[in-house]
């Protein structure tokens, strides 16, 4: 019998299958679920700083303490630990309902916030945790180094508060995102996420308003982070590599380790098909294993990623070109 077991975070995983944070893992009654249909880990709904000043401004709208500045300090102070409680008892409930590792994410803007959720996050139980990390960089005269240092701080800041495994959740957008992901791994990140999938706007040319794109991923999707979980995994050896966005089926899955990744986080499959299609994932990958004498995640992970191949400029630009010649 093929042995699915993977690490990840330094996490042992009974498969690499992970749910990543959605509002798939915001309750416990639907982390049960994911875990009784095989998830190998959860990762929980991200704790949004941005949300939290929401609340917070909502209530101030409201009229609830406008008119005294202390009471206004008391209303921000309450929202914001009552938010941060609710989240810190969802890992707690989270750990002693299901038995695989449970991973926090958080999303901040502020510098002391990033310290004092993950310090909160680690004492609340969580086995690891996800830097939610984006930021979209307008301003035309900032050095792209400056734009990437923001990376760095948040991976050492927090890496250096809490003693449970950091990853960093990252997108696409990185003139050289090797040397990014060995920064990191120095800063003391443990593992990247590739590829966050964030908000996309669109604009509705009948009302002439900015709308939200597809929010879901598709199966094409993969082909970006495929390519790069490749040739980061041959690159970076002292980093875990989480491969997430158009991950739809086992294939896909086994697509991932191939090309290097230690796990494949899973969203919007699991939102169009629920949990089952996480079953269907494990038995694909077991049943692959078997039919080509495959033991362990191991004897394979990486068999076909940059470095292991014997043209390895395959993964690269120029060849999209030559692919396609044939056409012209």
């Amino acid at each position: 019998m093929a042995n699915l077991e993977t690490t990840y975070l330094g996490l042992k995983l009974k498969n690499p299958v992970v749910v990543s944070s959605s509002g798939l893992t915001n309750s416990v009654e639907q982390i049960q679920k994911l875990a009784a249909a095989g998830a190998g880990a959860v990762v929980l709904k991200s704790l949004f700083e941005e949300q939290i000043i929401h609340e917070v401004n909502n209530e101030v709208r409201g009229g609830h303490g406008f008119d005294y500045p202390e009471a206004m300090d008391y209303v921000r102070e309450y929202t914001r630990e009552n938010s941060v409680s609710a989240y810190l008892k969802l890992i707690k409930d989270a750990k002693a309902a299901v038995d695989i590792p449970v991973i926090a994410s958080i999303n901040c803007f502020s510098a002391d916030e990033w310290v004092n959720f993950a310090q909160e996050i680690e004492n609340a139980g969580a086995d690891a945790l996800e830097l939610n990390v984006f930021r979209v960089n307008t301003d035309k005269n900032s050095e792209p180094g400056t734009y990437e240092d923001i990376y760095f701080k948040i991976a050492e800041t927090v890496s250096e508060v809490v003693s449970i495994p950091v990853s960093m959740k990252l997108g696409p957008y990185f003139s050289d995102l090797v040397h990014v992901v060995d920064r990191l791994s120095v800063s003391g990140a443990k593992g990247v996420v590739l590829f966050n999938r964030f908000y996309e706007p669109d604009i509705d040319i009948h009302t002439l308003s900015l709308t939200s794109a597809e929010v879901f991923s598709n199966p094409s999707d993969i082909r970006q982070s495929l390519r790069w979980v490749a040739i980061v995994s041959s690159k970076i050896n002292k980093t875990d590599i989480a491969a997430s966005t158009g991950i739809h089926d086992g294939t896909a899955v086994v697509k991932q380790l191939l090309a290097g990744a230690s796990a494949a986080q899973v969203c919007s499959a699991v939102y169009k098909n629920g949990p089952e299609v996480i079953t269907r994932m494990v038995e694909f990958i077991e049943s692959w294993m078997q039919e080509h004498n495959f033991s362990s995640i191991k004897d394979f992970q990486g068999k076909m990623n940059y470095r292991n191949m014997k043209n390895p400029a395959l993964y690269e630009r120029a060849q999209f070109m030559k692919y396609f010649s044939k056409f012209e």
